[in-house]
């Protein structure tokens, strides 16, 4: 093709040759250009358009670990009531088979017997036969922070107790290590 002056396209030499090397496109759209580019250069501008800075990406990532920073802080807390809610739903459970043992077997089980007489008749107990085949739990629960429930009977704040130490596991403790116990209003 005939260059112009100083290495310049007209126009419908420029479209042609889009045309031709991108067949896909139509000739309306390689003709819509009302410059001219120089021949074989590329537009250094465009390229600079395209990508993304160091700079860009930092912010980014940082403002994506702010926000993580600050959703874990705002959800911590509500962990811990989760945890303690767990805790109780499982104490509900555990006082549910227990009265089912009481009625069929007349009595609770002995502090001694503990938990696992829902599971397994226990070797001592008097009414046998009663006991209800598969037990009264098919799993006992670990408290959420993975420590065994504790059980006492009779019970120092009810006629039985069913509590968990906390997430410190000792008795006592305030906030997240408080004891938390069927005596208590869940």
């Amino acid at each position: 093709m005939d260059k112009q002056p100083h290495g310049r396209m007209p126009n419908m030499a420029l479209a042609i040759e889009r045309t031709l090397n991108h067949p896909h496109k139509t000739m309306e759209k390689a003709m819509s250009s009302d410059h001219t580019v120089p021949h074989n250069q590329v537009n250094k501008s465009n390229i600079r358009q395209r990508g993304v800075t160091l700079v860009e990406m930092l912010v980014v990532v940082f403002i994506i670990g702010l926000v993580g920073a600050i959703a874990i802080q705002n959800l911590a807390p509500e962990q811990q009531r989760a945890l303690k809610r767990k805790a109780g739903a499982d104490i509900r459970i555990i006082e549910t088979a227990l009265e089912g043992y009481h009625l069929d077997m007349l009595s609770y089980p002995t502090t001694n017997q503990g938990l696992t007489a829902l599971q397994t008749v226990p070797e001592n107990a008097l009414r046998k036969e009663q006991y209800r085949p598969g037990g009264y739990l098919r799993n006992l629960p670990d408290d959420p922070w993975g420590n065994p429930y504790q059980y006492r009977f009779p019970g120092e704040r009810s006629i039985f107790d069913v509590y968990s130490l906390g997430a410190d596991g000792e008795p006592g403790g305030e906030g997240q290590n408080a004891d938390i116990g069927n005596w208590q209003d869940r």
